[in-house]
């Protein structure tokens, strides 16, 4: 193993690491550098150092109502998928059906489908039920996104659950729904609390799906499309691109940790974000 890494005295395994981890995140971490540059136009030499495009975002009214819309939509999508993936992944996880596999296999498809299929099936049925184009819309669309997230996540809180100690809850009077309460969640707490914040992080940055459902209400990845168009909102778009990825980077690190205390209390490993 240690020869086929190693060739003429170099960690070749590594270089290519290196390589890779450069090639994904090189061109993200130019947004925050010229999102801090003082010329309008994103090239080298840097003019200087400057807040001021930060500063106008506030200045924004569209801005600060898309942003007030994509919160709303991730709180939505991020509580209802939580919800129902804790019943999804409860029922996968303490109990043995006819059809599991193939239950399991269309909760997760979602992530294998092209979205853009996806966002026009919806569409198309929104439409065919009456439904106008809404925030309501987007949050259907962002749940059936985020569920199978969150029942991933919940499954690695679920497994290796002790059984032993609903029976002992069982046994002192309890019922299903109170040993549920008193009993199962706390211990899986911490994977709903990864799940919320995975699902949140997975709807802010969702642009096909809200692209095509919203209506006169538009998320914030529609209205940094929408600037794109105007060479002069460049620098305003890439300094709100900056502020989205370091808040999707707080909440991913917050729910990974939560994922590995959840992880812990159930005594196994793994998981998406392993």
């Amino acid at each position: 193993m240690t020869t086929g890494r190693r060739f003429l005295g170099v960690n070749w395994l590594a270089v290519y690491v290196a390589l890779y981890v450069a090639f994904l995140y090189l061109p993200v971490l130019l947004l925050p550098l010229f999102s801090f540059n003082d010329s309008a136009t994103p090239n080298f030499p840097l003019s200087g150092f400057t807040w001021k495009w930060y500063e106008g975002l506030l200045a924004t009214p569209a801005m600060l109502d898309a942003a007030r819309n994509s919160a709303l939509v991730g709180v939505a999508a991020a509580i209802t998928a939580t919800l129902l993936g804790i019943c999804a992944a409860r029922a996968m996880t303490r109990y043995r059906f006819r059809g599991q596999k193939a239950m399991n296999g269309l909760i997760m498809a979602p992530l294998v489908l092209p979205e853009i299929i996806i966002a026009v099936a919806l569409l198309l049925v929104m439409l065919r039920l009456g439904l106008e184009l809404s925030l309501l819309t987007v949050v259907l669309g962002h749940v059936l996104i985020c569920v199978p997230y969150s029942v991933t996540v919940l499954i690695a809180g679920f497994e290796g659950f002790d059984h032993s100690l609903e029976e002992a809850s069982a046994d002192l009077g309890e019922t299903a729904m109170g040993t549920f309460r008193r009993v199962t969640l706390p211990m899986v707490t911490p994977a709903i609390v990864s799940s919320l914040l995975v699902s949140f992080t997975i709807s802010l940055d969702e642009f096909i799906l809200a692209f095509f459902l919203t209506g006169t209400d538009s998320t914030l990845p529609v209205y940094i499309w929408g600037q794109l168009r105007f060479a002069a909102r460049l620098p305003g778009v890439l300094a709100l691109g900056t502020i989205m990825l370091v808040l999707s980077f707080i909440l991913l690190t917050i729910a990974e940790l939560y994922r590995r205390r959840a992880a812990r209390r159930a005594n196994v490993d793994g998981g998406p974000l392993a």
